[in-house]
């Protein structure tokens, strides 16, 4: 047991010159999000699965607080509706569960931030489909060469790797990077 921990330890951090490469990415997504806070617009987030868990562990950094005590920001996880969710999915179908969301919520002062390991999930590519056709900006946190959605994304931070745990584990790290970026740029560093 002792081995797999230390290998798990190892895998993990054998990544961290491949996120060291995402920098030009994370500040170009943080930016593009604090431009939209700025401009009193919502960041719209969705994933599946454990992207899911990430998308709403977003939205309550920001809605709530990270760092320090600071007013909220507007964000929103569309995977926490467990009701809009599962209307659409029976009306409709699964592949429009975010996108009638993001259709019905989202304008051009608002962002989308997509999480995805594989970046083919047919919701989310619809989810990036109708906040393009709404001018909302895109941005896909993604893994694995980042599929469908990095080609259709306006900004795609594709961690470079195949093990989808390994991929999530960046991702939170990615996600608290945004989220102290975006604190500490909007409203300064308070002790």
């Amino acid at each position: 047991m002792k081995e797999r921990i230390i290998l798990s330890i190892e895998n993990h951090f054998s990544l961290k010159d491949k996120t060291l490469n995402l920098t030009r990415e994370i500040e170009e997504a943080a930016r593009t999000i604090i431009s939209v806070f700025e401009k009193g617009g919502t960041l719209y987030i969705c994933g599946n699965g454990g992207s899911a868990a990430d998308s709403q562990h977003f939205a309550a950094e920001l809605a709530g607080r990270f760092a320090f005590d600071r007013p909220p920001l507007p964000a929103v996880a569309l995977t926490a509706n467990t009701s809009s969710l599962t209307c659409i999915a029976n009306d409709y179908s699964y592949e429009e569960v975010f996108a009638r969301q993001i259709e019905a919520l989202a304008g051009k002062r608002d962002a989308l931030f997509a999480v995805s390991t594989s970046g083919n999930s047919r919701n989310m590519v619809r989810a990036i489909e109708t906040a393009r056709k709404k001018g909302c900006p895109v941005i896909s946190l993604l893994g694995s060469g980042g599929g469908v959605m990095r080609g259709i994304s306006d900004i795609s931070i594709c961690v470079d790797c195949q093990d989808t745990a390994n991929i999530q584990e960046i991702h939170i790290f990615i996600i608290h990077t945004l989220c102290r970026l975006i604190e500490v740029e909007i409203f300064g560093r308070r002790k």
